[in-house]
């Protein structure tokens, strides 16, 4: 069976105080949560290794700015995610084969629209709609790995798919 509970808060309390074996257990205790998230976000499994060695870093440099130790779960996500983010902005362009035909520039600004309209869109949405939305749809992970990563049950995450996929379809069928 896989150990899904983090470290108790016991460990976080000391390791906040910079109890030096708290901080260590603390980071062996969120390495494999951290690394499985950043593997449902980033694109590619090297950015995801980057993005949770990052998050650790981060978590051994600051844990004792962390308020709450019933927020170490939600802060470390927050942490994963930022990276995530800053790694798919910072990723060179990757350049267009010149097989392809150029498009016109009336065809790219249609294209760029379209792309900020379902971008708006999917930005609308309630955050747990939105993760449930860009892993499944986007990412393609599958909807078990989808619920085990969010830590929702199968029905939940199917629940909360089809209500995104529903408002994001709403607000692509209305007024433009």
């Amino acid at each position: 069976m896989v150990e899904t509970a983090w470290p108790a808060e016991e460990v976080i309390a000391a390791a906040r105080c910079g109890d030096p074996d708290s901080i260590d257990a603390l980071v062996a205790g969120a390495h494999p949560k951290v690394r499985r998230f950043a593997h449902s976000l980033c694109a590619s499994p090297e950015d995801a290794e980057d993005a949770a060695q990052e998050a650790l870093i981060i978590l051994y440099r600051r844990i004792g700015m962390l308020r709450a130790t019933g927020a170490l779960a939600s802060w470390m996500f927050r942490i994963v995610r930022n990276e995530c983010l800053r790694r798919i902005r910072t990723a060179p362009a990757v350049p267009q084969t010149p097989a392809e035909p150029a498009d016109s520039a009336e065809q790219e600004a249609l294209r760029r629209l379209d792309a900020e309209r379902v971008a708006a869109a999917i930005a609308a949405l309630p955050a747990d709609q939105r993760r449930v939305l860009i892993m499944r749809d986007l990412q393609g992970y599958g909807g078990r790995a989808v619920a085990e990563a969010l830590g929702l049950s199968t029905a939940a995450m199917k629940s909360r798919l089809h209500r995104a996929r529903a408002a994001v379809r709403a607000e692509l069928e209305g007024p433009r």
